[in-house]
Formats: structure tokens, C-alpha cells, sequence
């Protein structure tokens, strides 16, 4: 009979370098495993193809995944020209492939159209739902279903290494979530007149985490489970933009035990930290009117 393996109770955010090969899951189960966590989750996916930042959180902390979702991202960006695949990147079937006779002054005006807001039709091949099943799943079954434009938002769109070299070049680009990368590359390939794929892709940042604050796996892999768990930084990380409010301890209790507050000093509407001796406690929310209501709390584990 298999012995049952009993997780432990881990708290914490780990900023992740995802190796390329390696789905997100993967990625999050390994190190799941790693640190014998009892739960995990992601603050969104990467593509197997793409390398780079993968935010990951553990017990308290994934209460907060949703807050990264919202974030700008940053890539780096290697595009193919000439080539179109079916499902944007290197990764898929060839479809068609095009003569390249592209100019460089031809490409810094065609990446000018895609700065500031434009609209993307996500890409098939997207874990998009429509009727409960995601759109990859109908372009595996040769389906096309039609897509709704969205509109998103380029905010760096810039050549890097010089520009064109054998009909590729590399971008820094700076979005808005639910930009597709995939989709930018194809469609600045139609802009170009020859197609194009996206041939590798890096995530660098998202917010204000950056790929210089992340380990790799193989660098979990070697670290003792103490020194594993260092590497972890606090729930509070993915909340950090929010203002802090310090309470005492009357208020701790009754926010705790979900009570609305009325603070004699209270900052401005919208959500803040919550911290009671010192102790990060959650997220509270400020009204019109100047009322603190508990928003998101996490576990204590013992009095505050």
C-alpha cells in the first residue's frame, strides 16, 4: 500500500525562471513538490515555448494570485519572418511561407502602428472559453469559431540587437494583461507583407517584479528544505503597491471577525494592507465614506 505523503502548511510568493519545455502546471507542481507544499497555485500561465517570470504562490498567498493578473507584462520577443504557423509560434504546423523583402525603415513604420491601443483577435490556439470548452481544443478538432476583437494595450513596442538579421528580429515589448505576444508577431508579419511567427519568447517582468529577483528550478532542486524555504518572500509581496494601514489591537479582533470599522484617520477609497503588531492580516477596503471593511484575510494562525 502507498504510503501517503503529508504536505505541509507553506506560505509565501516564489518568483520562478520557467525553463523552456515546461508548461506553467508543470513548473508549479515541481516545485510544489520541492518545497512539500500543501497548496499552490499560479498568477497566470506561460506557454511551454516561452521562458521567464512566473510568479508563484503558496497557502496564505494565493488568496492574492488574482492581484498579478492585473499587472502590465514585459517580453522579450524573437519574431520569424516569412513563415506562418497555426498556432503563432515555433511550435506549430507550417501553413505558409513567403518570400521576406523587408527594408528596415519598412519595419520601424509598421511597429508604429502597434503602440498605444489597438485591437487583437486571440489567437485559436488560446485557452479562451466559448461554451465552457477553451479555444484550443476546437482548433485541435480543425474548428474555427469566430473571435470578438479586444482591445489592449502596447505601451513599449522596441527593436532590440540592431534590428533585422536573417529575416528575424527581437522586440522588448511592455502590455496590458491579455495581450497575446503570439498574435503581435503575426500581425506585424501581415503589416510586413510576408507573415510571421513568434520563434521564442522571455517574460522579464511583470509589475514591478522583475526576471532578476527569480531562481530556477535546478537551483530549488539543490537548496536544502530550510534553505527552500528562504527563498520564499512574504504573502504581503503581491500586495505591496497598496497603502498600509496599522491596526491596533480592539481593531484587529473585529476586522478578523468581519466587522466594519470607522477609522478617525482614513485614507483615501479603494483597497489597502491590513497589519496588526506588525503582522500582515489582509486586505481591507476603504468606502465613500470613509468605512474599512475586511476584504481578503488570511489565517493568523494565532492571536493577534
Amino acid at each position: 500500500m502507498q504510503k501517503k505523503i503529508v504536505r505541509r502548511q507553506v506560505d509565501g510568493v516564489l518568483l520562478l525562471d520557467k525553463p523552456k519545455g515546461l508548461s506553467s502546471n508543470h513548473a508549479l507542481q515541481a516545485a510544489k513538490r520541492y518545497l512539500n507544499a500543501a497548496k499552490a497555485g499560479h498568477t497566470g500561465t506561460l506557454d511551454p515555448m516561452a521562458t521567464g517570470l512566473l510568479p508563484l504562490t503558496f497557502g496564505e498567498a494565493t488568496k492574492f494570485s488574482q492581484m498579478l493578473l492585473e499587472a502590465d507584462k514585459t517580453y522579450e520577443a524573437t519574431v520569424s519572418l516569412g513563415v506562418v504557423t497555426d498556432t503563432g509560434d515555433a511550435e506549430g504546423k507550417v501553413l505558409e511561407q513567403r518570400l521576406v523583402d523587408v527594408r528596415m525603415d519598412e519595419l520601424i513604420a509598421a511597429l508604429r502602428a502597434f503602440r498605444g491601443e489597438i485591437e487583437q483577435v486571440p489567437p485559436m490556439y488560446s485557452a479562451l472559453k466559448r461554451d465552457g470548452k477553451p479555444l484550443y481544443e476546437y482548433a485541435r478538432a480543425g474548428i474555427e469559431v469566430e473571435r470578438t476583437p479586444r482591445r489592449v494595450t502596447i505601451h513599449q513596442l522596441e527593436l532590440l540587437d540592431g534590428g533585422l538579421a536573417e529575416d528575424r528580429f527581437r522586440l522588448r515589448v511592455r502590455c496590458s494583461k491579455g495581450t497575446y505576444v503570439r498574435t503581435l508577431a503575426m500581425d506585424i508579419g501581415w503589416a510586413l507583407g510576408c507573415g510571421a511567427h513568434l520563434s521564442a519568447l522571455r517574460r522579464t517582468a511583470i509589475g514591478a517584479f522583475s526576471i532578476e529577483q527569480a531562481v530556477s528550478i535546478e537551483r530549488i532542486e539543490s537548496c536544502a528544505l530550510r534553505e527552500r524555504d528562504e527563498l520564499l518572500a512574504p504573502p504581503d509581496m503581491l500586495v505591496s503597491h497598496l497603502e498600509a494601514i496599522q491596526l491596533d489591537e480592539l481593531q484587529a479582533h473585529a476586522t478578523l471577525q468581519g466587522r466594519v470599522l470607522n477609522l478617525e484617520k482614513c485614507s483615501k477609497p479603494g483597497l489597502v494592507r491590513l497589519y496588526a503588531n506588525g503582522r500582515f492580516i489582509g486586505l481591507g477596503e476603504i468606502n465613500e465614506g470613509g468605512r474599512l471593511s475586511p476584504k481578503r484575510l488570511i489565517a493568523t494562525g494565532a492571536d493577534v
